[in-house]
C-alpha cells in the first residue's frame, strides 16, 4: 500500500472529518462582515437564489466561502431531485470527463472523486469510465448536506418584482400557500430553460398535443413499449431520448436529422482551457459573437457512446437530410413527413433545445423589456446574424443584468441587482455556466462580484465602523520611553 493510499479517507464519515479539517486549515468559514437588513419588520436576505441544482448549490457554497451567510435557495422540486439528473435527463452517464472537479471550489475533499473513493475505493474510480448519472445526484445531495446549505424545497417562484426602495420581492408558492421574501440581490440559477422555455418548431402544433413532446418533458418511457417513436434532432438529448425509448421496448425509433450529416467536432471542448475559462470575459463583443455563432453553426456533436447506445438496436433508424416538413394525424397516430417520405409514429419527441423568452415565464414579467439583450448591445456583420444568441441577456462582469437605456435610475439600479447564473449567461461569460467543468470558477466570479457590489452599497456603514473602531492593539505598558523629560533633567 502506497503512502498516498494510507492518506485516503475510508468511508464518508472519515471523508467528512477530513473535509472539516480542510476547512479549518483554510480558515473556513470566514467571519461574517455584512450588516443585517430589515424592511417592514421582516428580515431581508442578502442573496436569494432561485434554483438549487448544480448552479444554485455552488452559488450558496461560494457565497459562504467569502462570508456571505444570509443567503438561501428556493427550488420547486422535492429534496434530492433538483435539476435534470433524475428527472428528464436520460443519459446513462454524465458527458463530462470524470476528472472535472465541478463545484468543489478548490477543496479536494469536496470533489466527486473524494466522495466516490471514500465509499468504493481508488481502484473502482480508475476503472470507472464516466460518472453514472444517478450517482452524480447522490453526490450533490451529500454536497448540500456537508456544507449545510440553506435550501427550501417544493417552493416555486411565482413573481419577481422590483420595489420602490430598491429591494427585490420574491413571491413564493408552496403547499402552505404564498409568501413574500425580500432580498437585496437575486441570483437566477435556473438551468437550461432558466429564462424561457423548451423550443419546438411550428410544425409540432399541427397535430394534437398527445402526439408530441419535448425532450425535456417528463416522459414515462415504459408506456412506449411496442410503440413507434420519432425523435427530431441530432444532439446528445436526441440520442438519449432515442436510446431510452429503445431500451423501454419501443417497436421502432426513427431519428430525423435536418443536416446531411451528424456533427462530429466539438469545438468548445477541443479548445477548452483555463485561458478560455478566465479570458473569454475580456474579449471584445465581436469576438464573443464569432465564437458563439460559429459554435452554434458547427453544433456540438453527441458523445460517441450516446450514439452507440442507439445504434446497438436493430430497430433504430437514422434519417439524414430529413427536416420534418409536416405532421399529419392518421388512424390514431401521426405521419412524419420529410423530403424523403412519410413515416408513421405514435409519439414525436422534439429534442430541439431551449429559447430565452421572458414572455414565456410569467414570474419574470416585471423584467420583460427592461433587460439589455445582445441584440440591443451588438449588431453583427451581414451573414452572422443569429436570433437565438441575440435574445440572450447582455450581462455585466458579475453575471448581473444590464438595464435597457431609458429606464428611470431607480429601476435601472434594481435590474443590475439580479444575476443570471444559468445557461443563458454563456454568450457573455463563455461556457462557464453550461456544465460541470468550470462551474467553480463561475461561482467564484459571481460571489466576488456580489460581495463587491454589496460592500460598495454599504460603504457608509463600513466607513463608519472604520472611523469608530477603537479597540486597542497596544495598552501603553508594553515599553518604556528612554527619553522622557524627567530622565533628561536627571541626566
Amino acid at each position: 500500500m502506497s503512502a498516498i493510499d494510507l492518506q485516503r479517507p475510508v468511508g464518508l464519515e472519515a471523508l467528512e472529518k477530513r473535509l472539516e479539517l480542510d476547512l479549518l486549515w483554510l480558515g473556513q468559514p470566514p467571519k461574517a462582515w455584512m450588516p443585517s437588513s430589515e424592511a417592514e419588520g421582516a428580515d431581508v436576505l442578502d442573496v436569494a437564489v432561485v434554483g438549487a441544482g448544480l448552479c444554485g448549490l455552488v452559488t450558496l457554497a461560494a457565497l459562504r466561502k467569502i462570508g456571505i451567510f444570509n443567503a438561501r435557495a428556493y427550488d420547486r422540486s422535492p429534496a434530492g431531485s433538483e435539476g435534470p439528473w433524475i428527472t428528464y435527463a436520460r443519459m446513462e452517464t454524465l458527458r463530462t470527463r470524470k476528472e472535472a472537479v465541478g463545484p468543489a471550489l478548490g477543496i479536494p475533499s469536496l470533489t466527486f472523486r473524494a466522495w466516490f473513493e471514500a465509499q468504493f475505493g481508488a481502484e473502482a474510480y480508475l476503472a470507472m469510465d464516466l460518472i453514472p448519472r444517478p450517482m452524480w445526484m447522490d453526490y450533490l445531495v451529500w454536497y448540500r448536506r456537508v456544507l449545510a446549505l440553506d435550501v427550501v424545497n417544493e417552493t416555486a417562484l411565482t413573481r419577481l418584482d422590483i420595489r420602490p426602495d430598491g429591494l427585490l420581492s420574491l413571491e413564493l408558492e408552496n403547499a402552505d400557500g404564498v409568501e413574500t421574501v425580500l432580498a437585496r440581490r437575486v441570483v437566477l440559477a435556473t438551468g437550461l430553460d432558466g429564462l424561457g422555455a423548451p423550443t419546438m418548431p411550428a410544425v409540432a402544433s399541427r397535430v394534437s398535443s398527445r402526439f408530441v413532446c419535448h425532450g425535456a418533458d417528463l416522459i414515462d418511457m415504459a408506456l412506449l413499449k411496442g410503440k413507434r417513436v420519432a425523435v427530431v434532432g441530432a444532439g446528445a438529448s436526441a440520442m438519449d431520448n432515442a436510446a431510452a425509448a429503445l431500451e423501454a421496448g419501443a417497436a421502432r425509433v426513427d431519428i430525423f436529422v435536418r443536416r446531411a450529416d451528424i456533427p462530429r467536432i466539438d469545438k468548445f471542448t477541443g479548445i477548452g482551457s483555463q485561458g478560455m475559462t478566465h479570458g473569454y470575459l475580456g474579449l471584445p463583443d465581436a469576438d464573443k459573437w464569432t465564437y458563439m455563432v460559429a459554435g452554434e453553426r458547427a453544433q456540438i456533436p453527441p458523445p460517441r457512446h450516446s450514439v452507440l447506445r442507439v445504434t446497438r438496436h436493430a430497430n433504430a433508424h437514422f434519417h439524414l437530410a430529413s427536416p420534418v416538413e409536416d405532421l399529419v394525424e392518421r388512424d390514431g397516430a401521426v405521419d412524419v413527413v420529410t423530403p424523403k417520405g412519410r413515416y408513421g409514429a405514435d409519439l414525436v419527441i422534439f429534442a430541439t433545445g431551449f429559447s430565452v423568452d421572458f414572455s414565456a415565464r410569467p414570474e419574470f414579467s416585471a423584467l420583460d423589456d427592461k433587460i439589455l439583450l445582445w441584440r440591443d448591445a451588438y449588431t453583427p456583420p451581414a451573414g452572422w446574424e443569429h436570433a437565438g444568441i441575440a435574445a440572450t441577456p447582455y450581462l455585466g462582469p458579475a453575471f448581473e443584468f444590464q438595464p435597457k437605456p431609458g429606464l428611470d435610475p431607480q429601476t435601472a439600479a434594481a435590474i443590475s441587482r439580479i444575476s443570471c447564473f444559468a445557461y443563458p449567461a454563456v454568450p457573455s461569460h463563455g461556457k462557464i455556466t453550461s456544465g460541470i467543468p468550470s462551474i467553480s470558477e463561475g461561482a467564484a466570479r459571481l460571489a466576488t462580484g456580489l460581495a463587491r457590489s454589496l460592500f460598495v452599497e454599504d460603504r457608509a456603514w463600513h466607513l463608519d465602523r472604520f472611523m469608530t473602531f477603537e479597540t486597542p492593539e497596544l495598552f501603553g505598558d508594553e515599553w518604556t520611553d528612554a527619553d522622557t523629560y524627567e530622565d533628561i533633567l536627571r541626566g
